[in-house]
C-alpha cells in the first residue's frame, strides 16, 4: 500500500507542476503540510518494520491521524480552482482512507 501511496503522492506533484495558472498560496501551504506529513508517516511505518514492531504505533503524532479528511478537505478547496487537480488528491485521501489513516 505504501508504494500507492508514493505513486499518488508523486501524481500529485506532477499534476501540480503542469497545473494552468497560479495555485494560491494557502492551498501550496496546506499540501506542503500534508506532504510532509504523509512523508513522515512513511518513514515512521519503515522504522516500525524494520524494528519488527509493524503495525501502527500509539505514540505517534496526532499530525499522522486523520490524513484521509484532511486530504479531502484540501481535495473540495482544489475542485473549485483547479479542476484537474481534484482527482489526484481524491485519489490519495482514497489510499489514505484505505491505510485506515
Amino acid at each position: 500500500m505504501d508504494s500507492n501511496l508514493k505513486a499518488s503522492l508523486k501524481t500529485l506533484h506532477a499534476e501540480l507542476a503542469s497545473a494552468p495558472g497560479p495555485v494560491d498560496e494557502e492551498l501550496l501551504d496546506l499540501l506542503a503540510q500534508l506532504d510532509g506529513d504523509i512523508k513522515q508517516l512513511l518513514e515512521r511505518r519503515v522504522a516500525q518494520e524494520n524494528a519488527g514492531t509493524g503495525g501502527v504505533d500509539a505514540t505517534m503524532d496526532t499530525t499522522t491521524y486523520g490524513l484521509a479528511e484532511r486530504t479531502q478537505e484540501i481535495s473540495a478547496k482544489f475542485a473549485v480552482k483547479h479542476p484537474t487537480l481534484e482527482p489526484a488528491l481524491r485519489e490519495l485521501g482514497r489510499i489514505l482512507g484505505n491505510m485506515g489513516i
